[in-house]
């Protein structure tokens, strides 16, 4: 099957959530290694995405900014493009000069916006109408229902080997001990195939996490990159698992991970929204980062062995914990192979570049970014505030006044110190991942 025409190619993706873009300024984004600028056209109230490139010099628009008029400017010559991708202005063309629509017209891609995501359709607009949005079926039956806790990161490795990972539940008592998962729960996991065919795949495991504590977990694959986990506790709460894998380039991909939780009651989603969004981040990276290394380095190990064709041949699938990860990769050969065919991945990174944050996650989102420069702030003003409460404590001596002026002063040296940590952990990751520390 051409590239071109796989369902790779025929689809719609996430790109980014709502909530974390910018509408006065245009953001850049790689979808299959093709770049695009998303700007939000005023005109028209909705988001919009070009081919990442002006048609006069190839200069990024991206790098542009939103006019008066609401229309994307191109930063170079100032060349202006409505939300059709129609050039409307040309500062440098003479009054009356005539210019050729077709050769200075962007490239447009087709978006939707739906359960607060923005979506690019990856082929020609024409044909996006025809495709169904990969949605969440329980936040488009039932949203208020649901609590729902959102994260995505940039990860370093394929959108393949990301969906692998998060079907392999198996994994989960080791590779996340001390997170969300503890070793002394790990046992036999027997998977099932409930169904398959081009469009996915999906499973039951019977007896579920934790040997069966919690209750019965089936499995949604809808190709090419989306994944449920649905669990119903014996308790009658509900949690799924959602896995968006959007592929960036060959060896680069950005996850969306959705929570949502049901728990009959109100109080329980109330008090998880308690917990301030950057710092569920900052928990959702030390998951992530669980596995981000090897897996970086694991498909370079199974790309030396053939790639995923013979994954079969290359890893020795021993149990019915990799019926998931098999039917994957038959999947992959159903529909006529991977996202970059034949395309290599680029050289193995080491570790300060694979535990990345700021880059991958914080400068994208709204609530990290917005946590880092009020940390900034935090820590600019508490080192003039000890200082005036030293002063103040020596000068009342040993006083009550002089004990809370003390009292401060160590509350304002504390508030440094843990904002520096806070603003450390937005930018870069431990290479010591909890299940290995004592």
């Amino acid at each position: 099957m051409p590239a071109e025409d796989s369902i790779w190619r025929r689809s719609w993706y996430p790109v980014a959530f709502l909530k974390d873009l910018q509408p006065e300024r245009p953001s850049a984004f790689t979808l299959l290694a093709e770049d695009l600028v998303l700007w939000y056209d005023r005109q028209a109230g909705s988001w919009r995405a070009f081919a990442d490139v002006c048609p006069h010099r190839l200069v990024p628009l991206s790098q542009g900014r939103i006019n008066g008029q609401g229309e994307l400017e191109c930063p170079y010559h100032g060349w202006c493009f409505n939300g059709e991708g129609r050039c409307t202005a040309i500062p440098q063309a003479d009054p009356g000069a005539s210019i050729d629509t077709r050769r200075s017209q962007c490239r447009p891609y087709a978006t939707a916006e739906a359960q607060g995501l923005l979506f690019v359709f990856s082929g020609d607009s024409a044909e996006a109408a025809a495709v169904p949005l990969p949605l969440v079926p329980v936040l488009e039956e039932n949203p208020s229902a649901w609590t729902v806790q959102d994260s995505f990161r940039d990860l370093p490795y394929d959108a393949l080997t990301l969906l692998e990972n998060v079907l392999d539940v198996s994994h989960v008592p080791f590779t996340h001990h001390a997170t969300v998962g503890k070793r002394e729960t790990a046992g036999p996991v027997a998977l099932e195939l409930t169904a398959s065919g081009a469009a996915g795949f999906s499973g039951l495991w019977r007896e579920g996490p934790r040997r069966g504590s919690l209750g019965s977990q089936t499995t949604e694959f809808t190709g090419p990159g989306l994944m449920i986990h649905d669990l119903t506790t014996k308790a009658g709460a509900r949690f799924q698992t959602v896995v968006y894998a959007t592929p960036i380039r060959r060896g680069a991909c950005r996850l969306f991970v959705r929570l949502p939780f049901f728990f009959g009651s109100p109080w329980p989603g109330r008090l998880l929204k308690l917990r301030p969004e950057w710092l569920q981040h900052l928990g959702n990276h030390v998951v992530l980062e669980d596995d981000q290394l090897f897996l970086h380095w694991q498909e370079r190990v199974l790309e030396e062995r053939g790639g995923g064709t013979a994954l079969a041949r290359a890893c020795y699938l021993a149990t019915r914990s990799d019926v998931y990860v098999s039917a994957l990769h038959d999947w992959v050969e159903l529909v006529g192979g991977g996202p970059f065919p034949g395309a290599p991945l680029p050289e193995r990174l080491n570790e300060l570049p694979l535990l990345e944050r700021f880059d991958s996650h914080t400068r994208h989102c709204h609530s990290c970014r917005s946590a880092d420069r009020r940390l900034a702030v935090l820590r600019l003003g508490s080192v003039p505030a000890a200082a005036l409460a030293l002063v103040a404590a020596a000068w009342w001596g040993p006083t009550a006044a002089g004990a809370a002026a003390m009292a401060l002063a160590l509350g304002a040296a504390g508030a440094w110190l843990q904002a520096g940590r806070w603003r450390q952990a937005l930018r870069f990751g431990s290479p010591l991942p909890p299940r290995n520390r004592s």
